[in-house]
């Protein structure tokens, strides 16, 4: 195995247990053998069996923090919470599905569309946020950062449903109107429901285990023999937000440009009428001709339709102004990036870069 490949079979090597912890709790509360062993299929059907970067990035953020592998009870505690983000993904999908109309996740029938499952999906997606907070309770509660894994959780989740909400009353697969659309629309609804939970949550949570405080001082850069005041989780935040938004417009980009055998699935945004970065921007662009084709083709469940409107993006040269965005949008994330000034107990570049480096160029 490669050693990617390793580091997933070591965070998945934890799940068992940590399922098995959450369906004796549930166990415990006098619930029937038939309710156990749902919630136990809920678990196992719905959490593991992704990408798990989420989850990954909180132990390699810690490990970076730290300067040195983990030992296994560190470990051990680094992978709940990366599990609880996995938590907190299933908790999203699901209902996800639902609204959308889903046929499959991850290779296999949405949840929801199993047959004895229907809408009791909803009430099991619950049960997949409040796994979340038991184990958080169970391994965390005599942590002085107990609170602020509770906060963050809690705020990103908040600020994920908000996202979640707007793009849902943007972009109705049955009612198109790009009158709605616009590149502020459509950076409101990455950051809400894309970049929180992906990018910032994972780095926070990774910070408060590593114990780094609200703020630090360092030794000026521009001022030899002072100081600056340095607010590490908003820096991370200024660093990560913007991340998240790059991310998700080169996911849009590649919808668009990617092929079936590249993406591993048809790219299906223009069918679909998602609100995303390509569209906005050839809204943006487009003559009153152009645009015109676009508000009769966008979001129609037709091959035809879907062909026109890929020729607009096409004649406004998509390709071109999505590759003089990411230059300048990795530009300042490199900037920033460089700007941090590295002390003991404090942030490190290296967290940001590897990111950075997942992402840059990724062809899927």
């Amino acid at each position: 195995m490669s050693s990617s490949e390793d580091r997933k079979a070591k965070f998945e090597s934890v799940f068992p247990t940590i399922r098995d912890e959450l369906v004796d709790i549930f166990a415990r509360q006098s619930m029937p053998s038939e309710s156990v062993e749902w919630y136990k299929n809920n678990l196992n059907y719905n959490v593991p069996g992704g990408k798990l970067n989420r989850g990954m990035a909180v132990v390699d953020t810690i490990e970076i923090l730290k300067g040195r592998p983990l030992n296994e009870d560190e470990y051990f505690k680094a992978a709940i919470l990366g599990w609880c983000v996995e938590l907190l993904q299933a908790y999203f999908l699901v209902p996800d599905d639902i609204t959308d109309g889903s046929i499959t996740r991850r290779g296999q029938p949405c949840y929801y569309r199993l047959p004895q499952i229907g809408m009791i999906a909803i009430n099991d997606s619950c049960m997949l946020e409040d796994a979340i907070y038991r184990l958080l309770k169970a391994h965390f509660r005599r942590e002085p950062y107990y609170v602020e894994l509770l906060e963050l959780f809690h705020d990103v989740t908040y600020r994920t449903e908000m996202g979640q909400l707007v793009d849902l009353i943007t972009a109705p697969e049955d009612a198109v109107d790009l009158s709605k659309f616009s590149l502020e629309r459509h950076k409101l609804i990455v950051v809400y429901k894309t970049a929180y939970y992906s990018f910032y949550l994972p780095v926070a949570l990774a910070m408060r285990m590593c114990g780094i405080p609200e703020s630090y001082t360092v030794p000026s850069p521009s001022n030899p023999g002072t100081e600056e005041n340095v607010q590490p989780y908003k820096y991370a935040e200024s660093i990560l937000i913007p991340l998240g938004e790059y991310f998700q417009i080169q996911d849009d980009f590649l919808d668009f440009s990617g092929t079936p055998e590249q993406l591993g699935k048809i790219g299906t945004d223009i069918l679909d009428n998602k609100c995303s970065w390509v569209i906005n921007t050839a809204l943006l662009l487009a003559s009153p001709e152009q645009r015109k084709v676009l508000d009769d083709n966008y979001g129609r469940k037709d091959g035809i339709c879907e062909a026109r409107v890929k020729e607009v993006f096409n004649e406004i040269g998509i390709h071109k102004v999505y590759e003089e965005y990411e230059e300048v949008a990795v530009g300042k994330l490199r900037g920033q990036i460089a700007e941090i000034v590295e002390v003991a107990g404090g942030l490190k570049r290296e967290v940001f870069e590897s990111f950075l480096l997942k992402v840059y160029k990724r062809t899927k």
